[in-house]
């Protein structure tokens, strides 16, 4: 992705870059400054004064952030979004949460050219004076988003000025607490909340996945979807009903069950609720795959649970595994799934049947061609540096010809790209030029240089390259091992007598075959 401009020119016209130097000199001396001569009562002043500025900081940060949506510069550097240009270039570590907080307590430009008044301007000049922190705002914002539409304006505005008048002296989880009191007296006899309210609080979230590979969902659902829910809750998450510990458990919903079967699995059930509900839900998504009910093709892909798995992996039984939505899961779970002949869970070998070489006898990618590029290093994400839509979002790109220029839709030719990089590819100053790497440690690799203006030497292509999170930790763990445990230079390297098993036996090209040649190492120890 293109690099912003660290040096500040002669020609400047603010000293907005200068006074950011000197903060940043003046953070190094508070840095360096002995705490220990402070008494404890300007230590507590200090900390405080500290967090003040923190406040002060992050609101000017998010200035910074709306003045770089106003002026388009996340697009002009060939960010797909704010979002994607928050979390790349500036390292904001949640920018929708920020973008919250911008929306709430931000000013913004107007077709007129004038800047409105914030949201919630109250809020805004306690954050602009640091007065409260981002918890602060973030809990305000939670409770001022649900103070109904159809109040009177002037209840509104006076309900924005309380809150945050609570905000200057209460802790977040207070402000919360003392909201809700709030909204219990704006609309004692909850009349005030209608259809269209429910329609602008209604969402569903699937979160980030953690280090177990779990994932939150969170949402608000309107009446009927919760009816809706409960009601399929009821009938699927039963004692016994679809229990993936359980081989004997009946699937699908009651009324399909044979009732001794299902009394006794539901005597061997030890899940609570909550875990049924989860397990109900699986079944549920199962049975829509397999009936059908999403159609047959998204973006070229099969509907169905598509896979990439390494090979080494599948071999080891360890490890995680990258489905074409971008979740990761674990290699176990992998392998069960093979058991169950999954359609597209496979291994891709090095060479295949189907037909990836169309020339010019086809505009748009296969869906063979699809599978083949998902199952490429790093095929699982948009091939833009620094995207990470996956490959259930992306199309395919002629990227080293376009195909109204003369170029191929041969799978050696294409590469992933989601809708809004795809369309960013062209000559014009700022547009994307692409190719593909045919020599060198990226052959095969697509690039992406962003186009310089006319007489400026060419800015340096860029790939899109996924760390290689395994290598890098192998890296550390090597060198940490050498610095706490030296080798002795008298002592020569071990022997590894079963090396060359590994090197004799021929690499498996499935689920069943890898498990055998790891079986034979086994045996061979």
């Amino acid at each position: 992705m293109a690099e912003p401009n660290d040096q500040v020119t002669e020609e400047s016209l603010s000293e907005v870059p200068g006074l950011l130097a000197d903060m940043d000199a003046l953070l190094d001396r508070i840095a360096a400054a002995d705490l220990s001569r402070c008494s404890d009562a300007e230590l507590a002043a200090v900390a405080q004064a500290q967090e003040r500025a923190i406040n002060r900081m992050t609101f000017q940060g998010n200035r910074q952030i709306l003045e770089l949506s106003d002026r388009n510069v996340p697009r002009a550097m060939g960010f797909r979004s704010l979002t994607n240009f928050m979390n790349v270039q500036l390292r904001v570590s949640d920018p929708g949460r920020r973008k919250a907080q911008i929306a709430a307590t931000g000013r913004f430009r107007q077709l007129s050219g004038q800047t409105a008044d914030p949201k919630y301007p109250t809020l805004a000049e306690a954050f602009t004076r640091g007065e409260v922190g981002s918890a602060h705002v973030r809990a305000t914002i939670d409770i001022l988003d649900t103070v109904p539409q159809r109040l009177p304006h002037d209840k509104q505005v006076a309900a924005e000025a309380t809150l945050s008048e609570l905000a200057r002296r209460h802790t977040p989880a207070e402000i919360t607490a003392l909201g809700q009191r709030l909204l219990a007296h704006l609309d004692p006899d909850g009349e005030l909340t209608d259809d269209a309210d429910r329609k602008r609080k209604r969402n569903l979230w699937l979160n980030q996945q953690n280090a177990q590979q779990m994932s939150k969902l969170t949402g608000h659902l309107d009446p009927e979807t919760r009816a809706l829910l409960e009601m399929m809750l009821a009938v699927w998450a039963k004692p016994g009903l679809n229990n993936p510990d359980d081989p004997d458990s009946p699937s699908g919903a009651e009324s399909d069950a044979d009732p001794d079967a299902l009394k006794e699995a539901a005597d061997r059930d030890n899940r609570t609720q909550a875990q049924r509900n989860h397990d109900a839900l699986t079944a549920l998504l199962r049975a829509v795959f397999t009936d059908g009910l999403l159609g047959k093709t998204h973006r070229g892909l099969p509907v169905q649970l598509i896979i990439k798995a390494d090979l080494n992996d599948l071999v080891r039984e360890s490890g995680v595994a990258t489905t074409a939505t971008g979740s990761l899961m674990p290699i176990a779970d992998v392998i069960r799934l093979a058991a169950g002949a999954q359609q597209y869970l496979a291994v891709f070998a090095d060479a295949t049947a189907l037909p990836l070489y169309f020339g010019r006898a086809k505009r748009f990618a296969t869906q063979a061609q699809r599978l083949a590029s998902f199952a490429r290093p790093d095929g699982e994400v948009c091939s833009a540096p620094g995207c990470d839509q996956p490959a259930t979002h992306v199309e395919m790109h002629h990227a080293r010809r376009d195909y109204a220029k003369g170029g191929s839709t041969d799978i050696v030719d294409l590469a992933p790209a989601c809708p809004k990089h795809n369309r960013m590819v062209g000559g014009g100053v700022g547009q994307f030029s692409t190719g593909i790497y045919d020599h060198g440690p990226h052959t095969g690799r697509t690039w992406w240089r962003r186009n310089s203006e006319p007489g400026a030497p060419p800015n340096p292509p860029q790939i899109n390259r996924r760390p290689d999170i395994g290598a890098l930790y192998t890296q550390h763990l090597d060198h940490a091992r050498a610095h706490l445990h030296p080798p002795d230079p008298q002592t020569p390297p071990p022997i590894r007598d079963n090396l060359h098993l590994t090197e004799t036996i021929p690499p498996p090209i499935s689920v069943i075959e890898a498990r055998l040649a790891l079986r034979l190492i086994e045996r061979s120890r």
